[in-house]
């Protein structure tokens, strides 16, 4: 598993898992505690952006459909808190109701199935990778540079 872009190099990426079934929660937990991460799990959603508010979290991973506030829910209040902390969204009803990553505001979209464990590392290492590698210029800023360069 990557480590964060922040804090000390041998520090575990912080991991955020909300869930209101007991056994997903700890079925989640396992796999991304034997990838490497440090995983607090809540399984009440409102507990859940409480705590988001008050800890340092590299990557939220978030249940769909749970009492009270629903996944898309949770990722909007996190995205007020923090919008660049990735976000990946796990749920039953991925095909059912279209969830995509544009529709609920999730960095990843994954569905619970026979791939789901797979899908969840892949996104995990993905979106951890993607916040600790340092941002490259955009090819048109690039260029602009050579052109100054030239040009000066």
């Amino acid at each position: 598993m990557t480590k964060p872009s922040t804090g000390a190099s041998a520090a575990k990426p912080r991991v955020l898992l909300i869930d209101d079934s007991r056994d997903g929660l700890l079925a989640r937990k396992s796999v991304l505690e034997h990838q490497g991460c440090d995983v607090t799990t809540c399984s009440c959603p409102e507990e859940a952006v409480e705590r988001f508010a008050s800890a340092e979290f590299d990557l939220v991973v978030t249940d769909f459909r749970m009492p009270r506030m629903n996944g898309t829910e949770v990722i909007q209040a996190i995205r007020q808190q923090r919008p660049e902390i990735p976000v990946v969204l796990v749920s039953g009803m991925v095909d059912i109701l279209g969830l995509t990553e544009q529709n609920t505001g999730a960095d990843a979209v994954v569905a619970k199935n026979a791939s789901e464990v797979s899908h969840m590392v892949r996104a995990v290492n993905r979106l951890l990778r993607r916040t600790a590698a340092p941002k490259k210029p955009v090819r048109s800023q690039i260029g602009k540079r050579n052109l100054r360069a030239k040009s000066g």
